[in-house]
């Protein structure tokens, strides 16, 4: 089966060390007086950064930050370019799952940190980086079935952080790439960078926009992988939104889900004008998508293949990131060339 056809993608140091601090806790306890606790309490808050502790509550997981995290691993793409754009390179010992191509100014601090695995890696791998964070793109950065749960992680000293999109909380909008990077932001004792950053994407997203505003809303059907049916974005995913403001509509966005299967009944019936093709690695090139789909008698009458009207989106372009605002841009001139002429 050629990987075109493949169905959709899968989406004790810290112990010990734990163990040896909290036995030093106990002894100490036992030696020192209570003007001696005092003390040390006090120096223990004098040391605190400033805005901290932080609370964050994250997919229905609660965690306090006495200070921001030092060695950081990220399962997925996506997370590991809002680190390097917020600056926090210097905190990352291992990333995973590169989806696409790192964003040009981003690349050098990419190759810097080591890559753990190409998917996502095991549970002893990611604790041989000794990190004291975890942050997942995908749910199944943390699938238990295999050993991630974030219960694991917790019982091991390490904090978690499970990227939004896949809380389940209904559909995803850029208010939710930005409320995102504001939160990393703050679990890393950098919100004026945050801040600055999601001016610059805001920014950028309105311009789009605006190019756009008042034109034809072009039907779209998301093409991301499948033969015997399709596997696209559906209503509850970022890509609607982005498809949205980039003057579209996805043509399914009632599918109740980040991502899911249709029929390729379903997409000659929805007639789209243009198709998105979600590009990344392990589910076939673009030509092979583009091929297998003109390829497709069935699919001979729909305008977008008729009229061999294609745009191309990096898949991490396309979640809660940095690139979402990037996206906007590109779908805008994919469906709008005339605007921007």
């Amino acid at each position: 089966m050629s990987p075109l056809l493949t169905p959709a993608r899968t989406r004790g140091f810290l112990r010990a060390t734990a163990a040896a601090v909290a036995l030093s806790s106990v002894l100490l306890t036992a030696a020192c007086g209570a003007s001696d606790d005092g003390d040390r309490d006090a120096k223990a808050t004098a040391a605190a950064p400033a805005g901290f502790p932080v609370t964050i509550d994250n997919c229905g997981v609660r965690t306090t930050y006495d200070r921001p995290p030092s060695r950081v691993v990220t399962i997925h793409q996506h997370p590991a370019e809002l680190m390097l754009a917020l600056g926090l390179g210097d905190r990352m010992v291992g990333t995973a799952f590169p989806d696409s191509a790192v964003l040009p100014e981003l690349k050098k601090d990419y190759e810097a940190i080591p890559e753990l695995a190409e998917r996502e890696p095991s549970f002893e791998k990611i604790l041989d980086a000794e990190p004291d964070f975890v942050y997942g793109g995908y749910g199944s950065a943390f699938a238990e079935k295999e050993g991630r749960s974030r219960k694991a992680f917790a019982d091991a000293g390490i904090d978690t952080y499970l990227n939004r999109e896949y809380c389940g909380k209904g559909q995803v909008t850029m208010k939710d790439t930005y409320d995102e990077i504001r939160t990393i932001g703050k679990i890393f004792g950098v919100p004026d960078r945050a801040d600055k950053l999601v001016t610059d994407l805001r920014s950028r997203v309105a311009e789009a926009a605006a190019e756009v505003e008042g034109e034809h809303e072009v039907p779209v059907f998301v093409y991301d992988s499948g033969d015997k049916s399709a596997f696209t974005a559906g209503g509850k995913g970022l890509g609607t939104e982005l498809i949205r403001l980039a003057g579209g509509r996805n043509v399914f966005a009632d599918l109740d889900d980040v991502f899911g299967d249709v029929s390729w009944e379903q997409v000659v019936e929805r007639r789209p004008e243009v198709i998105a093709i979600y590009d990344y690695a392990g589910a076939g090139s673009v030509q092979e998508k583009k091929k297998y789909l003109l390829s497709q008698p069935a699919l001979a009458d729909v305008p977008a293949i008729r009229n061999k009207r294609f745009v191309v989106l990096p898949l991490t372009a396309t979640l809660v990131g940095i690139r979402s605002a990037y996206a906007v841009d590109d779908l805008a001139r994919g469906l709008h060339p005339e605007s921007f002429r």
